[in-house]
């Protein structure tokens, strides 16, 4: 168990050894995001602007026109504070901004609605040129950081508060924007994102109960999308389930949906928060209030299978 913002400092030390164009800022919550252990090792290389998100923004977007590398962070709900900074100043002019967001989905369950962000990657992922990410453990959230420094341009990187299972080691080899099929199967695709992914390979298990073979697919990168493997996935099985903490209307869901819905209509069932607010609470007590956990990804799978089932008939 390793949470995604210990090993985004992590990377963050890594990165600065290594490159001394690294900079790193952050909007008076350091301790918080991790950005604390950077300026510990490189205090002429980090900025605290306060509790000031446009300033943070319009800040990293002046050192990046200055052939700096970026990185921006505070929590992923006050990052929608600057959505117009980043989506005129940072994206319009390709900046080399990465906004490494934490505590996002329903991680700081106990802080309540205004510290929850469920709508981040649909507002990140409607900006032209801008990259948007969503690892699902340490490994994955150090390898994406430390992969974006060396691609040029504007990244959202979206990672949790709590400590969440390790499903890769320090050794495996990542795509930075390609998916990877974690667990093969026929019957139905369950593709997913973040601290789902370890829910949909849980739901693997229990659907092979049932002697229904699940397909896992790990999207980490939302945008831009590997449709090549979603529609292999969609191909092959003739269902698919999409799986995020995160509202169902416009995030891996939504894109999922208009890559399907455009080449390949299979029945699509969506596993994230049904168009609602969340709520003071354990962040677990929150996901299963919210149907995301490993029973609710077996629902939508059987749903979406027999979906397919009609459809066959119909036609």
């Amino acid at each position: 168990m390793k949470a995604t913002r210990d090993a985004y400092g992590e990377a963050l030390i890594e990165l600065g050894k290594e490159n001394k164009n690294i900079v790193v800022l952050d909007a008076d919550c350091s301790e918080s995001t991790r950005t604390k252990q950077f300026c510990k090792v490189f205090p002429e290389r980090f900025f605290n602007v306060g509790v000031s998100e446009q300033d943070l923004i319009g800040t990293a977007a002046g050192l990046a026109s200055c052939n700096k590398i970026s990185f921006a962070s505070t929590f992923a709900i006050f990052t929608c504070r600057a959505w117009e900074q980043i989506r005129n100043t940072v994206a319009y002019d390709r900046l080399n901004v990465k906004i490494v967001a934490t505590h996002a989905g329903l991680s700081d369950g106990v802080d309540g609605v205004s510290h929850q962000s469920i709508e981040d990657i649909t507002l990140m992922r409607s900006i032209p040129n801008m990259s948007v990410f969503v690892p699902c453990d340490a490994a994955e959230a150090k390898f994406i950081v430390k992969a974006s420094a060396a691609n040029p341009g504007p990244a959202y990187i979206r990672l949790g508060r709590d400590k969440v299972p390790v499903i890769f080691d320090d050794n495996h080899r990542f795509g930075l924007t390609k998916a990877e099929v974690l667990r093969d199967g026929n019957d139905v695709g369950i593709v997913a994102c973040g601290i789902m992914v370890h829910e949909a390979l849980r739901a693997a298990e229990l659907l092979k109960k049932s002697d229904i073979n699940a397909r896992v697919i790990d999207v980490h990168a939302i945008k831009p999308l590997d449709e090549a493997l979603i529609l292999k996935a969609a191909s092959e099985t003739g269902a698919i389930v999409t799986a995020e903490e995160h509202s169902v209307l416009g995030g891996l869901g939504g894109a999922v949906a208009e890559v399907l819905g455009e080449r390949m209509p299979v029945p699509v069932n969506r596993v994230g928060i049904r168009d609602t607010f969340g709520e003071s609470g354990d962040p677990g007590e929150l996901m299963k209030k919210y149907g995301l956990k490993a029973e609710d990804i077996v629902q939508a799978a059987n749903n979406a299978m027999k979906s397919r089932k009609s459809y066959i008939g119909c036609v």
